[in-house]
């Protein structure tokens, strides 16, 4: 039924329309209240709601979008947080200042909260648009670029505010009616694309940030999902893909995703891998209600197996491997394949004793050996296997693979729609097939497009030679592709998820590149960032200013001038200061140069020794000058015994070959030198640094902490974090720079 709400003429509450369009909430608007008045909302039992926030929190919750604002306790906390703040853009003199804060806080952020939209996004748009001119010109401008792109990404996907905007904001004495013109989205980092299926709920998803389709029969409340890692190493970018968009599709749906460890393979897998996937699980922010196991299941697979032999859907095959897999490529049916039921049974029993019999055979599924899809040429089911489990020990001599306890627990487990990368594609008919014999009914399969990247390995067991081959410290390795080795590099997590979520659900493969990724991370750590400075060790050179202070002196200023979170740093002035040698050649006689968060000086002679190489400059402080007139604008040291020791480290990738052909091996293109340590000095607040802290190096870049201040002698260490700009490779030109 449709509600009514009734506003003072001059002051429509554009947030309330607004919400009440997006949502799918029928309302009938009545401007005839007196000018001062708060909205109100009639309810059909007769009693009234009033309020702007009252009335967007109602709306809301009637929405046929079910997470505007019921959401975990902190989501819905923000939200309220973001509603009180919202009207200050009503307030000319600090509308300016407000759009500032908001357009910092969308460096990091797609959405007001969390990772969809919501009432707060609705309430501040709606606040911008209110104002009318004053908005749409600094919104043609690039003034407030990040704040621009979220309006324009919400205004793009939702139509109807285009409606809403030139019926109302005129009204509000703001100027002439604005029809808003949204150019295309370029460089949005909108994590989402528009719905292009046709479900039953399209109607009411128009203009929903959702990925390009829906799940297939999918119903609101009754989506499980599942996500389940192999325990054969930890999690990589690749994985990550998989996992959040499980949540994703769990979150639209208000559905559910659990855990399962698909752990049928003793001889790959261990607990230090299940434990080090639930902490990367963690990491990622991944809700889920449980966590199984495959072999949980173990006993019923056997079940399951020995039930199909004797329905005659399965048998057992001592064919030695290699011919079998010949006999599949060409098609042939195997000698065993039509055995008796009770010849069958017998080796089974055999298989399950491991017995030295047993030991040469499999249970394969009797699907049709001349499908022209090799993958339902029955497939083994089956194997024996000696090797004790990680969880259950020695208790089992065979083990299911993976194409036959997937479909099984899947079924079992009442998962809805199984997420599978499209590599599956060819065994989408034999998982649907198995689970026919089984007598279950099928699982939705839904595929999505397996995230490539360059000069990347994603298989496990490529990247566990390199574990093991000692080319890299361990899973962690700030050059692998895993979740810990990229936090470990200086990635923040929320620029993980944002660069999955921007590829959506796409079935298109591609091979991407890791700029992207990382010029996402630069947005979230340049903003709030601490700068620090420092000098490369080697060939440093002295800058001995003759009106220096004779005294050295301290002053405080900002870690970071535009952020005052960042905090405050300790800087010594003194006489005698150190520069970069690349610095100091670039310098010319009575050249005027400034020295950062000090002034200018001018530099009066330059000290070479018989090879030509610097070793002194002498020079006087020129603080009046101007330091927008020099083309030198250098960091610095003061020469103290305070200063910090560090190993500014730098990677390559581990290959030198963007893409692997398929028949190609990969040892053959291992990079020879991925590590570069350059010795440099720090100032000495740097021993005030934490493991995993994330700072800007003036004029060097970013970079994390990965080994803190310990005892003057033992360098603090500094993993540089890629830019997304600037080859990540060995960047500090330093003869001589240790290398592994």
């Amino acid at each position: 039924m449709e509600l009514k709400l009734s506003f003072p003429a001059d002051a429509p509450p554009l947030a309330v329309i607004a919400a009440a369009k997006i949502a799918g909430v029928p309302i009938s608007t009545d401007p005839t209240l007196t000018s001062g008045s708060p909205p109100i909302i009639h309810l059909h039992n007769g009693l009234k709601l009033q309020g702007t926030c009252v009335l967007l929190r109602y709306i809301s919750r009637v929405a046929d979008i079910h997470d505007l604002y019921q959401r975990d306790p902190i989501e819905s906390s923000q939200i309220d947080e973001w509603l009180d703040y919202a009207p200050i853009f009503a307030s000319g003199s600090q509308f300016e200042e407000a759009c500032g804060y908001v357009d910092g806080y969308l460096l990091q952020h797609t959405f007001i909260v969390g990772h969809s939209l919501s009432i707060a996004d609705i309430a501040v748009w709606s606040g911008l648009a209110g104002t009318g001119k004053r908005w749409e010109s600094l919104r043609s401008s690039k003034k407030y670029q990040n704040l621009a792109r979220w309006f324009n990404s919400i205004l793009a996907e939702y139509g109807v505010l285009n409606e809403v905007t030139t019926t109302y904001v005129g009204k509000k004495g703001s100027g002439k009616p604005t029809v808003a013109k949204v150019k295309e989205q370029q460089g949005s980092n909108a994590n989402v694309s528009k719905v292009t299926g046709d479900g039953p709920d399209k109607e009411k998803a128009a203009g929903r940030l959702t990925f390009e389709v829906d799940l297939p029969e999918a119903e609101v409340g009754k989506v499980k999902l599942r996500f389940a890692p192999e325990p054969s190493g930890y999690l990589h970018i690749g994985h990550s893909k998989a996992a959040l968009l499980n949540q994703y599709f769990a979150e639209r749906y208000k559905g559910e995703v659990i855990i399962r460890f698909d752990d049928t393979n003793p001889d790959k897998e261990s607990n230090e891998f299940v434990e080090n996937l639930l902490k990367d699980i963690e990491t990622l922010g991944i809700k889920y209600r449980t966590v199984t196991y495959t072999s949980d299941y173990f006993p019923q697979l056997m079940e399951m197996a020995e039930q199909l032999i004797i329905k005659g859907k399965a048998y057992v095959d001592d064919t030695p491997r290699e011919q079998m897999q010949k006999e599949r490529m060409d098609g042939i049916e195997s000698r065993c394949r039509n055995n008796s039921v009770e010849e069958n049974l017998k080796l089974w029993k055999e298989m399950i004793a491991g017995s030295e019999r047993g030991t040469m055979c499999c249970v394969r599924g009797k699907l049709d050996m001349q499908d022209p899809n090799k993958s339902v040429r029955d497939p083994v089911y089956y194997r024996c296997n000696q090797t004790p489990h990680h969880r259950i020990g020695a208790k089992y001599k065979v083990y299911p693979t993976y194409d036959f306890a997937c479909p099984f627990v899947d079924a079992h487990e009442g998962i809805t729609h199984a997420l599978r990368s499209s590599e599956y594609h060819d065994r989408n008919d034999q998982y649907h097939w198995i689970q026919t014999d089984m007598g279950f009914r099928k699982v939705h399969l839904y595929e999505f497009s397996r995230l490539n990247l360059v000069y990347t390995l994603l298989s496990k067991r490529k990247l566990l030679w390199f574990v093991q081959n000692g080319l890299v410290e361990g899973w962690d390795d700030p050059r692998f592709p895993t979740v810990q080795g990229i936090v470990r590099r200086g990635l923040k997590i929320e620029a993980l998820i944002q660069f999955i979520l921007e590829q959506g659900a796409s079935k298109n493969l591609n091979l991407m590149e890791w700029d992207k990724l990382w010029a996402t991370n630069k947005k979230i750590i340049d903003p709030v960032c601490p700068r620090h400075t420092t000098v490369i060790e080697e060939r440093r050179v002295l800058l001995t200013l003759s009106n220096g202070p004779d005294d050295p002196f301290v002053r405080i200023i900002p870690k970071h001038k535009k952020y005052a979170g960042a905090g405050e740093k300790a800087t010594t002035y003194t006489k005698r200061i150190w520069l970069d040698y690349d610095d100091a050649v670039s310098i010319s006689v009575n050249e005027e140069v400034t020295l950062m968060d000090w002034g200018n000086a001018i530099v009066k002679e330059i000290q070479k020794d018989q090879e030509g190489n610097i070793t002194h400059l002498s020079g006087i402080l020129h603080l009046e000058g101007s330091v927008k007139t020099t083309k030198l604008k250098l960091t610095w040291l003061p020469e103290s015994d305070e200063l910090v020791k560090l190993s500014l480290v730098d990677f390559d990738y581990l290959i030198t070959k963007k893409k692997l052909e398929e028949d190609e091996n990969f040892v053959d293109v291992v990079n020879p030198c991925t590590r570069k340590e350059t010795p440099a000095l720090g100032d000495s607040n740097m021993r005030n640094l934490k493991r995993g802290d994330v700072l800007q190096l003036e004029r060097k870049g970013y970079f994390r902490c990965d080994v803190p201040f310990l005892r003057p002698t033992k360098p603090i260490v500094l993993f540089a974090i890629p830019d997304g700009k600037q080859q990540p490779v060995l960047r500090f030109a330093v003869p001589d720079g240790k290398t592994k």
